[in-house]
């Protein structure tokens, strides 16, 4: 790469993005252009190095452009979930300091109140008369196509749920350096570890606002490949997209695993799949009888990463060796796994404590010096609060994926936040929110209410209590109810034993 350009001349006419089923295409040259064109907007409403832009939109070219622009002038970048309600949506972009916020025109509604404080609001589609906020395609209007004069590296800013249910912001130090010098993990790893080259071809299934889904897909493009963006995940259409666009590359969450799999024989045997060398997966612990499923089916391309939104560590395994040792999640990527039990004292093998990382990427979480502290030790090492072991080989194998925490669907639902909502109706005396084993999702959110002395609340009555006040995702997928909920007489909840009770 030169010193001003982020993508090398000759790469040009090759596609960098397509977006399905739309069709949208978009070369390396206008991918160049375009971010340059905003760029320079940015650097004129007075964002410099260090400013904060979010972007509120679904899985569509823009995304890319503005994403670019700000990776390339020192600017965070926030990609904020469309799904979220819109008093979440709030506190994110608040909380991350943007003085930009880029939508989509469907996502007017919820990003109304987040904006208010925001200096400068762009509608990424073409204006009508939506009050308040600037369409892109006019301000950016007598803007070049050529760099800024101050090019440096920018970073996104990712935020992830916390243990109190509100969303924290994972803060890296700023690369600050010119253009080339971005310590790119995913487009290492994919050209190191998985032999992308120029040419290859990515596919992006997921929401692009996730960390795994943005990184990878950016650090595909910095190595030279096309990204193919799903705008949202479907089990067949992922499998045409792949014979389509000979998909070399692409990245999955196990549900996405289970919904291929459940297809018709017929439907998965129309497909030619055979231009994949890598399917890579991670955000969730992937069941091991799905996982053979998948090798059995695509072959022993299956490469598992663990790591957090945070970067404090990663492990991978790959699939000749996960066969040899199934259920792992594999040795050292990033830093080094320990095993650490409460008094900090490192575990032998097979003994299952938290899992730490020392040597990983430094990171803080954003105006929450309290909350960083709590996650890192005097030595400088780290951890999530995940739970699991070594064996004697040094390989990871997670025993609990914290100890609260639902994955569902390959998404991070804290129970807090959804406990906080119940609590608050009438006829709720005591909640507590827990994950059962579900055979598409994973696990499903399930609440456990005692209900108030006063009356009878029916179950559809609290889920549309939590309708209105949360995001569709972390609504219970059920409501069961008891006599009383087992605390002890500190008041500390034992989720455990609730978890053990039967559906």
């Amino acid at each position: 790469m030169t010193a001003d350009t982020l993508f090398p001349p000759e790469w040009s006419d090759r596609i960098a993005l397509i977006v399905e089923p739309s069709g949208a295409r978009m070369t390396f040259g206008e991918l160049e252009a375009r971010s340059n064109t905003v760029a320079h907007l940015l650097r004129a409403r007075g964002l410099t190095p260090g400013s904060t832009v979010a972007l509120l939109m679904e899985n569509r070219a823009e995304f890319f452009v503005i994403a670019w622009a700000a990776q390339r002038t020192g600017l965070y970048y926030v990609g904020v979930n469309s799904h979220l309600t819109s008093p979440e949506i709030e506190y994110i972009v608040r909380d991350s300091g943007a003085t930009a916020l880029f939508a989509s025109a469907a996502q007017l509604g919820a990003a109304a109140v987040a904006s208010s404080d925001v200096e400068h609001r762009f509608v990424v589609d073409p204006a009508n008369d939506h009050t308040g906020w600037e369409a892109l395609g006019i301000a950016l209007d007598g803007f070049p196509e050529t760099a800024v004069p101050d090019q440096s590296e920018g970073d996104f800013l990712l935020y992830s749920s916390g243990t109190t249910g509100r969303p924290k912001g994972i803060q890296r130090p700023l690369p600050g350096g010119p253009l080339g010098s971005y310590p790119d993990a995913p487009g290492r790893w994919l050209r190191e570890l998985l032999g992308f080259r120029p040419g290859d071809v990515y596919l992006c299934p997921a929401p692009i606002y996730h960390a795994a889904p943005l990184g990878w897909s950016m650090g595909a493009q910095r190595s030279g490949g096309t990204v193919v963006m799903l705008e949202r995940f479907d089990a067949q259409s992922a499998l045409a997209a792949i014979e389509t666009h000979r998909v070399t590359h692409a990245q999955w969450v196990p549900t996405m695993f289970v919904r291929m799999l459940k297809l018709a024989p017929e439907i998965r045997q129309r497909y030619d799949l055979s231009s994949q060398r890598v399917a890579v997966h991670a955000a969730a612990p992937c069941p091991i009888a799905v996982k053979r499923a998948m090798i059995d089916w695509w072959g022993p391309i299956l490469f598992e990463f663990y790591s957090s939104t945070e970067g404090m560590g990663a492990t991978a395994i790959r699939s000749e060796d996960w066969l040899r040792k199934p259920g792992s999640v594999g040795l050292p990527l990033l830093g080094r796994p320990l095993i650490l039990d409460d008094h900090g004292r490192e575990l032998a093998a097979g003994e299952i404590g938290t899992v730490w990382f020392e040597g990983g990427t430094s990171f803080s979480y954003r105006g929450d010096p309290g909350r960083t502290a709590a996650v890192v030790d005097d030595k400088g090492r780290a951890t999530v609060g995940d739970l699991g072991y070594l064996d004697e080989d040094g390989y990871l194998y997670l025993a609990d994926r914290r100890t609260d925490l639902i994955i569902s669907g390959g998404v991070n639902i804290y129970p807090r936040e959804i406990e906080d909502v119940l609590i608050l109706h009438p006829g709720v005396l005591d909640v507590a929110v827990i994950g059962a084993p579900d055979p598409d999702l994973g696990r499903r959110v399930v609440a456990v209410v005692q209900p108030a002395a006063s009356g009878v609340v029916g179950a559809e009555e609290l889920l549309e209590h939590c309708r209105a006040r949360l995001a569709r995702f972390k609504v219970p997928r059920e409501v069961r109810f008891v006599e009383q909920l087992p605390r002890t007489p500190t008041g500390k909840l034992r989720k455990h034993l609730i978890a053990d009770e039967p559906a």
